[in-house]
């Protein structure tokens, strides 16, 4: 988790300097945080719904979060918030948005491209549809608000209560 926080940081970095691209401004405001988390509480609520009535879904998501989730200690969930919430969204939402134009391409292909980072196989297309639609939730919220911290704000917290659910899950269920 910590190298692919590197590496997606040195990729943002690089395509920053060499596509002369300016970052979304990084700006706090309190009045977003409300917002932010709402739109948190709402992408965990649809994952909830989606894991339910999607069997696809809920093999590629169980098969991803034990990877992921499983072996993490509960302490280390704040990585797991704060590592891909910041790098991520540095490079898809504060990088690749604007060097697209900051419109309707720019999100699509920003959310194409999270997508598909997030396919860990061929029969995990599900999860990886998932975080594509995530990631034009994110995109999206950038765009409108002009500032990139409130989605870092909804990816650090999305991550920290899906990643607690799935951490209490499997400690019941394993």
């Amino acid at each position: 988790m910590g190298l692919t926080a590197i590496v997606l940081l040195g990729v943002a970095k690089l395509w920053m300097a060499i596509g002369n691209v300016s970052l979304f401004p990084i700006r706090w405001e309190p009045e977003l945080l409300p917002l932010s988390l709402a739109i948190s509480l709402g992408i965990v609520a649809l994952s909830a719904l989606l894991y339910r009535v999607w069997p696809a879904y809920r093999l590629s998501t169980i098969v991803y979060l034990r990877l992921v989730v499983r072996p993490l200690h509960w302490l280390d969930l704040i990585w797991l918030g704060l590592l891909p919430g910041m790098s991520e969204e540095l490079l898809f939402r504060g990088t690749i948005v604007p060097s697209f134009g900051g419109g309707w391409l720019a999100l699509a292909v920003s959310s194409v491209a999270f997508g598909a980072m997030h396919i860990s196989g061929r029969q995990y297309w599900p999860y990886a549809v998932w975080a594509g639609c995530v990631g034009a939730i994110l995109g999206y919220s950038a765009i409108a608000t002009g500032n990139l911290l409130v989605p870092i704000a909804i990816h650090i917290s999305t991550n920290l209560l899906s990643g607690a659910s799935w951490k209490w899950y499997f400690s019941r269920h394993d």
